[in-house]
């Protein structure tokens, strides 16, 4: 008897999940096992994630890097051995054209274009000597997103799921929240699950579209699609698939288009209720500042929905600021002083008011908040602009398991080079994973001959970090 995927629901996604990962010395525990409060080798801190990332490569040294020697020695043309940048030859040293200010009891530098973010520096750990592979704009998103260089491979989001399940069956276990304007660099490949089942790719939504989730609810023309009609079809479609299934076992595509469509009867209930943000009160969204407009308001309506979704159970939310493409987001080539402070007021306010209300609803306690980027920028000049740097930038976390007003790593006198404490993508994703309970050397798949995981071959827990 062919099993259904009824059969296959009752038993849970997370006990789905588990049944793929490969075999280690000591069998990885159930991860509804309530000694590991949710975590799969060991107990977890963290429960959910919400992501921001900052598509285009942010200034480190116009937002949190501050550096004397780049101000005293502004102007200069300095030889560090670089002949070419990513789109031209290097200019001389540039200081940030924006005000610097220390914040909070840890004397965090921020400067004056991240005003609220500034308030809440002891709240988040920062890691300043981050560092790329790649400071072209595809590659270097992939390597944050997946911890690989070229596209195929399942990016952090669908490795959460697929090793921790569901935490409700109503919602998607990762969400995907685009700047308003459109995708980022590479698209949905961001988002991919690569060699893992399909359905633990990310779920992309649009709050801002007439239809959010397109095809979600019957079209009012389609009077003939009853609650009975679509029962007694999903029926028959369960069965065809299942026949069809099992013939093609190593297929994992009908499996996730299957649970792609019991999840969107499901979710016909509960998403309405989600993306009422007329539920909120007037307070939270002026602290938001969802009235703002275009492009600035559905940012900060995003993040006010990523609130909402990992309140209901949504395991991971990654709200993106920044398209793809030369201009609206923070590839700031032609001119850092005009294009920096655009970009920065998207996602100022929305993102501290994110965290306070994180804090003021006891979400703080067990989400994890991680404010982040591709790459940074050059200290030297580009004309009026700033160009790509792999060699450093920054990125902080914020939440469960983190220690406030921490700070690991430094970057050169300049910041064109991470200089101690250096960090990378593999760093990040493997703390990432020890705050959800996983050990990032044992969650391994096995793929063309070979034990594939988020942190490839590399990767330490920042430990300086944590709380």
């Amino acid at each position: 008897m062919i099993p259904t995927r009824r059969d296959f629901l009752a038993g849970g996604f997370g006990g789905l999940a588990l049944a793929h990962l490969r075999a280690t010395a000591e069998a990885p525990r159930p991860a509804s096992d309530l000694d590991l409060n949710g975590g799969l080798h060991h107990r977890a801190k963290v429960e959910r994630v919400i992501q921001v990332f900052l598509n285009g490569g942010v200034s480190q040294m116009d937002t949190f890097d501050f550096k004397p020697e780049l101000e005293r020695r502004h102007g200069q043309t300095v030889d560090v051995g670089l002949k070419a940048t990513a789109t031209g030859v290097p200019g001389p040293l540039m200081k940030s054209p924006f005000r610097w200010k220390q914040h909070g009891q840890s004397g965090r530098w921020v400067t004056d274009v991240l005003p609220h973010i500034a308030r809440r520096v002891d709240d988040m750990a920062f890691l300043m000597a981050m560092s790329s592979k790649s400071n072209v704009h595809g590659p270097a998103a992939y390597l944050q997103t997946t911890g690989f260089l070229t596209p195929g491979f399942p990016c952090a989001g669908a490795w959460v799921g697929y090793a921790l399940g569901r935490l409700t069956d109503n919602l998607p276990t990762f969400v995907v929240l685009p700047d308003p304007r459109g995708l980022p660099y590479n698209g949905s490949g961001n988002f991919s699950a690569g060699f893992l089942p399909v359905s633990h790719q990310g779920t992309v939504i649009d709050p801002m579209a007439a239809s959010p989730i397109p095809d979600l609810a019957a079209s009012p023309v389609g009077r003939f699609v009853t609650p009975s009609a679509s029962d007694e079809g999903l029926k028959l479609l369960n069965a065809m698939n299942g026949r069809y299934a099992n013939d093609r076992p190593g297929d994992t595509r009908l499996t996730g288009r299957v649970e792609s469509y019991e999840l969107a009867a499901r979710m016909q209930l509960a998403a309405p209720e989600v993306f009422d943000l007329t539920r909120e009160s007037q307070k939270i969204h002026d602290s938001y500042g969802t009235s703002a407009p275009a492009h600035e308001g559905g940012f900060a309506r995003n993040c006010l929905l990523a609130r909402r979704m990992v309140e209901r159970g949504v395991r991971f939310v990654q709200v993106w600021s920044g398209m793809g493409g030369p201009a609206h987001n923070w590839d700031n080539h032609v001119n850092i002083g005009k294009e920096l402070p655009p970009a920065a007021r998207q996602v100022d306010r929305p993102v501290a008011a994110l965290l306070s209300d994180l804090k003021a609803r006891g979400l703080f306690e067990d989400t994890l908040l991680i404010f982040t980027t591709e790459f940074g920028r050059m200290p030297f000049s580009a004309g009026l602009g700033r160009d790509h740097n792999g060699g450093t930038f920054v990125t902080w976390m914020a939440g469960a398991g983190i220690r406030g007003g921490a700070a690991h790593g430094e970057s050169d006198e300049f910041s064109y080079l991470a200089a101690k404490g250096k960090t990378t993508c593999y760093d990040l994703h493997a703390t990432i994973l020890h705050l959800m309970g996983i050990d990032h050397e044992r969650l391994t798949v096995r793929q063309n001959g070979i034990d594939r995981r988020l942190t490839d071959v590399h990767g330490e827990v920042v430990e300086a970090i944590l709380a």
